[in-house]
């Protein structure tokens, strides 16, 4: 068993990844259990050390495997955020076709609400906030191939 220590928009977490079956991270978050689906599966207990990277997911502790599939990058280019702030609302779904100009996300920042946009035209990859996530200068909120 691997102990982390996390924190996440302010909040710490103590993760304690128990093991891991093919896909499926059986974690502890806080004394909460937790299964967490991964995009790929881990090949042998060794290669247990990627399982933190789907541990975020507890987070949004209700929905745990949604945010997980959303942490997954997908190939593209990323639309990364102008400055830092909370995401209000996340315009777009993985899959959808987008323009460039076209907003994918909202981002409010000193009490005042920006438009994220598209920079190129493709599809949506990946989306890599949630609602209400706090991110910084430069962090990645979507990703179109």
């Amino acid at each position: 068993m691997k102990t982390y220590k996390f924190k996440i928009n302010g909040n710490e977490y103590n993760v304690d990844i128990n093991s891991v079956e093919g896909n499926i991270a059986d974690v502890t978050v806080n004394g909460a259990s937790y299964k967490v689906e991964m995009d790929t599966p881990v090949a042998s207990p060794v290669a247990a050390a990627p399982a933190p990277s789907a541990a975020p997911a507890p987070a949004a502790a209700p929905a745990a495997p949604a945010p997980a599939k959303s942490a997954a990058s997908g190939a593209g280019k990323a639309v990364t955020s102008p400055l830092p702030g909370v995401i209000i609302e996340v315009s777009v779904k993985e899959g959808q076709a987008v323009k460039a100009g076209q907003k994918v996300a909202v981002i409010e920042a000193m009490k005042m609400e920006n438009e994220i946009q598209a920079d190129v035209d493709g599809t949506v990859t990946a989306i890599l906030v949630n609602k209400g996530d706090s991110v910084l200068d430069g962090a990645e909120i979507v990703k179109i191939g």
